[in-house]
């Protein structure tokens, strides 16, 4: 036995909760432009240098040095551990952080935090 929902299959118009209203129109998606952006925001005032080291080094030295730092200023902290992704906008999130930006650089990140307190 097979369910048939309410709409028609394959019009590209549903109703319902997450669906698009009938007769809306469809939207493409945004085309970002190709090649690296320019850098946005405030420059740091600090840069940790954490390139080479595995987690939870990045945040260890980050936790260490963030009170050198005047509250409303950026650090920016360099690491090339795919697990410094995730660890760093969770200490942020965890230690009330301002998680400003994460940049690709040719070898890692550069992740951005403003100290708030």
């Amino acid at each position: 036995m097979m369910f048939r929902g309410r709409g028609t299959r394959g019009s590209g118009r549903t109703t319902g909760r997450g669906r698009r209203a009938a007769g809306a129109p469809v939207q493409p998606a945004p085309v970002e432009p190709a090649g690296p952006a320019e850098p946005v925001g405030p420059p740091p005032v600090l840069v940790i240098d954490a390139i080479g080291r595995k987690c939870p080094i990045p945040i260890i030295w980050l936790a260490e040095r963030i009170r050198e730092v005047p509250v409303g200023e950026v650090v920016a902290v360099l690491a090339d551990d795919v697990a410094a992704r995730t660890d760093v906008p969770a200490w942020c999130r965890m230690k009330s952080q301002e998680f400003v930006r994460e940049e690709t650089l040719s070898r890692g990140w550069a992740f951005h935090i403003r100290r708030c307190y």
